[in-house]
């Protein structure tokens, strides 16, 4: 007996893309530039450029993961680590080639887009163990709510995915390399991560509408029960 044909979705594919868009641009042209703004109550406030659309990718990671099933959103997951991968490997490929005598860039072109074989392998493990926590916490909590409370769904999954991209991600790129004092860490993580869970918040509302849409357009809204949750599967 044949096994069914795997279901076949419209846009599908289109999310997929916009997420590794979203997490190669984020990680590849924000990390090098550090933004300053002067917060009411909070005062001064420097953060990373990059953080400011970074998590958008949890954005697209809940709208997958709430329409498509945790595998489905398994795959997009490894193919964004994938892409990350290659663009850092290019990255330093491309920094490393020596310039031309007439080319005065090269300073420029290393801080924009060198960066250490710690701080990229660092963001791949932050990234790769975020994403998937965040998966799995969104579909648990789809099941756990019986589908009710996406707010719920989307602001908790992406407090616990980027509490470990953030716990993860700046002890193994930063910790004892003296780029950043060890006792300032904590205070950048704690800043960072509420920015990221900030921008969350504020695109809820959007969320709300792809996901609605996106469900009545493909005819699915997917419930994990039964699903194999390895992060180590392609399966879909």
């Amino acid at each position: 007996m044949r096994s069914p044909a795997p279901r076949s979705y419209r846009y599908y594919e289109f999310v997929m893309v916009a997420f590794v868009i979203i997490l190669v641009c984020s990680n590849l042209i924000g990390p090098a530039k550090i933004a300053q703004v002067d917060a009411p109550v909070l005062g001064p406030l420097s953060f990373s450029a990059g953080a400011l659309f970074f998590p958008v990718s949890y954005v697209f990671g809940d709208v997958l993961t709430e329409v498509y099933g945790f595998a489905r959103s398994r795959r997009v997951i490894w193919s964004g680590f994938a892409a990350l991968a290659f663009a850092s490997f290019m990255a330093f490929v491309i920094v490393k080639l020596p310039p031309a005598p007439f080319w005065k860039n090269q300073d420029a072109y290393e801080i924009a887009f060198g960066s250490t074989w710690r701080t990229a392998s660092s963001s791949l493990v932050a990234y790769c163990c975020g994403e998937f926590v965040n998966s799995y916490v969104l579909a648990k909590l789809k099941i756990r709510t019986e589908g009710k409370h996406l707010w719920m769904r989307t602001i908790g999954s992406t407090l616990c995915g980027e509490a470990v991209d953030s716990l993860l991600f700046y002890p193994l790129a930063f910790y004892g390399s003296g780029v950043i004092p060890d006792d300032k860490l904590p205070m950048i993580m704690a800043a960072q991560f509420l920015l990221k869970v900030g921008v969350e918040v504020v695109f809820t509302p959007l969320t709300y509408k792809i996901v609605a849409w996106l469900k009545r357009a493909e005819h699915e809204d997917y419930y994990d029960r039964g699903t194999d949750f390895t992060p180590f599967s392609l399966k879909a």
